[in-house]
């Protein structure tokens, strides 16, 4: 069975240092310590005294002062590592943390899932192709010397960077070494970190050229796995559950996510606040926990983004570029079925299909089936689709071979919408108000991975308000856009009052509006 060395990094709260390894190696595992120079000697102290004769801790045998983006970091875990695999030759793997990680699985939970697959669990992803860098300095960080800390000696670290891009002072990546990037929290297995020792003692230049670069934690461990372990055998994903806020920060959990982490599947999660105490007793204890179940959701990141994403929902006033080829044609005339419930728009162009001679497609970009004629291959998918929106919408006019055409839209693609309204063809639009009660509101979040089905009922309570209103500010958007032709039909409004909205909307006599008006089950869920 396999059995854990944890390499931790940590620069404060030695209790908890203290208390997170008597917690991971009470189940029989292993923990090696390195605790930063910077802090007060006196920490140090507390945490030797509590676990210096601990038989499942150890301790780096070099204790360095450690910054952010600095090599320092790579040389801490090294230390921390060399230690680990000396002390421990029962590890099988060896994990890295922080202070700041706690379990989210039992320790029972953590060794069955690492027997189930030889392999190594480590983001790597090719660090020209790949678009894990998504701001800021890519190759600079690798081509250029860094010997300053840029958030500490910012003047010197821009400095010395300038001077050697103003005299062309590049150098080369190693060769035969193809740098990889992703997260600095691994799982990896006894042979791949003696593989990895055995390679840099060999070859010490991958040290001096790492050593130099900026924010190595990102790199090294990610080049050298990649280096010295088949393809086959990597798992490019982390096992450490962790989110960023869009400004580069980690998200902190605090004492109401405790049902929500041991949903995700990873086995530790960070950043869990220090003052969130409840929670983490609550996770030491689940830790030497034996039996427990897991169900697996892992909609925390969908969740995260949905939650912060609601107060910025914005507009935008210029047409994509690929918008801009030509308008649907002066004389056609465009009706937009927008409803939430698609279902019921659904039913509605079923019958403008039967009784009326305006072709009437389903969710053009959003579902694969949308009652679409043959097209020579571009309908066959939705990136396809999604593509070119405005030129799809002329080719369908072709393909019909009629002046008008009725196809359906979900009220959030506001800016969809305003595209169309901006041609200069006729645009129609009609907007279905549905009526959401709790039981399609919980269908709705299962719908689009908010919760899983099995989600706890506490959670899902408490995200029924949210959802709601994040729904009903969906029709307001669209009622107060400022369209010109908006026609509104509901299930409250009654047969007549739709009729004239619905003869207005397809322009068709008062009778056939009447027909449509009175779709049997139009708006049933």
């Amino acid at each position: 069975m396999a059995r854990i060395a944890f390499i931790l990094l940590t620069h404060k709260d030695p209790q908890g240092v203290i208390d997170q390894a008597r917690r991971l190696t009470a189940t029989g595992d292993y923990v090696s310590i390195h605790f930063d120079k910077r802090a007060p000697a006196g920490m140090f102290q507390q945490i030797k005294q509590a676990l210096g004769d601990h038989p499942g801790v150890a301790f780096a045998q070099k204790r360095l002062k450690c910054g952010w983006g600095e090599w320092s970091l790579v040389a801490a875990t090294l230390e921390a590592l060399r230690a680990a695999e000396a002390a421990f030759p029962q590890a099988t793997h060896f994990y890295m943390l922080s202070g700041d990680c706690m379990p989210i699985k039992s320790g029972e939970f953590a060794r069955n899932f690492l027997d189930d697959e030889e392999c190594d669990y480590i983001e790597s992803f090719d660090f020209f192709e790949s678009d894990w860098i998504k701001t800021g300095f890519k190759e600079e960080r690798l081509i250029y010397r860094h010997w300053f800390n840029e958030r500490t000696q910012k003047w010197l670290f821009y400095t010395s960077y300038d001077l050697q891009k103003r005299f062309d002072l590049t150098r080369a990546v190693p060769k035969d070494i193809q740098v990889m990037i992703g997260s600095q929290w691994w799982c990896l297995r006894r042979q791949t970190i003696e593989a990895i020792l055995e390679l840099i003692r060999r070859r010490p230049e991958i040290v001096r050229f790492f050593s130099t670069t900026w924010i190595p934690d990102e790199t090294f461990f990610q080049t050298l796995v990649a280096h010295v372990v088949p393809k086959t055998q990597i798992r490019t994903r982390t096992l450490t559950f962790l989110i960023f806020t869009d400004y580069g920060m980690p998200v902190t959990f605090y004492n109401d996510h405790y049902d929500l982490l041991l949903r995700q599947d990873y086995l530790f999660a960070r950043k869990i606040s220090p003052e969130a105490l409840e929670l983490r007793a609550r996770l030491g204890a689940l830790w030497q926990t034996t039996g427990q179940n897991f169900p697996i959701a892992a909609e925390g990141r969908r969740l995260f983004s949905f939650l912060t994403g609601r107060g910025r929902i914005g507009r935008r006033f210029a047409p994509r570029f690929w918008e801009t080829d030509g308008s649907l044609g002066n004389d056609r005339v465009a009706h937009i079925i927008v409803a939430k419930k698609w279902h019921v728009a659904k039913r509605l162009t079923a019958a403008a299909r039967r009784h009326t001679d305006i072709p009437a497609v389903d969710y053009l970009f959003n579902e694969e089936e949308a009652h679409l004629p043959e097209m020579g291959g571009v309908e066959s998918s939705l990136g396809k689709r999604q593509r070119h929106r405005r030129a799809l919408v002329k080719l369908l006019f072709d393909q019909f071979g009629a002046e008008r055409l009725a196809f359906c839209v979900d009220p959030s693609a506001l800016s969809l919408i305003t595209d169309f309204d901006n041609d200069r063809s006729e645009v129609r639009i009609l907007f279905i108000d549905c009526r959401f009660d709790d039981d399609y509101v919980r269908g709705h979040m299962g719908r689009v991975g908010l919760v899983a089905d099995d989600a706890p009922q506490a959670q899902i309570e408490s995200l029924l308000p949210i959802v709601r209103r994040d729904l009903q500010h969906e029709a307001e958007r669209l009622k107060e856009a400022g369209f010109t032709h908006l026609s509104i039909i509901s299930e409250t409004a009654g047969p007549a009052k739709n009729a004239e909205a619905l003869a207005g909307f397809f322009k068709i006599p008062a009778d056939s509006a009447r027909i449509l008006a009175e779709t049997p089950h139009l708006f049933d869920d």
